[in-house]
Formats: structure tokens, C-alpha cells, sequence
């Protein structure tokens, strides 16, 4: 057990892009296709709109922090 690395050298570190950024670990082919998901996947949520429930508390509030 002495022998074992602190977990921080043991981590991965990203390689990174001359700009300092973090390099892409997926390829551009498998992001697009995670985006693509996720898009469909929460179009309806986003489709739904806001409730009017929320619609009214949050004009309460509003008008809470006017006064």
C-alpha cells in the first residue's frame, strides 16, 4: 500500500489546445449525435411552454421585490 500514487497522479488530464482549452474527448461524430438526442428527447418539454401556475407566482414575486 506505500507504493500506491496520490489519486491526483493518477488522474487523466485532458490534453489541451494551443487556446488553453480542454481538447474534445468524443469524437465530432458522437457529439453530434448525443446533441441530436437530447434534442429530441426535451423538444416536447420545451413545446409544453410554462404553466400558468408558474406563470402567476412568478408575476407575484415580481411584483414583491417591486415594493
Amino acid at each position: 500500500m506505500k507504493n500506491r500514487k496520490p489519486a491526483a497522479s493518477r488522474s487523466r488530464v485532458a490534453p489541451q489546445d494551443p487556446a488553453g482549452k480542454p481538447a474534445p474527448s468524443l469524437g465530432e461524430d458522437v457529439r453530434g449525435k448525443i446533441g441530436r438526442q437530447l434534442r429530441d428527447m426535451y423538444d416536447d418539454v420545451v413545446s409544453q411552454g410554462v404553466p400558468d401556475r408558474f406563470v402567476d407566482l412568478l408575476n407575484r414575486l415580481e411584483r414583491q421585490n417591486e415594493k
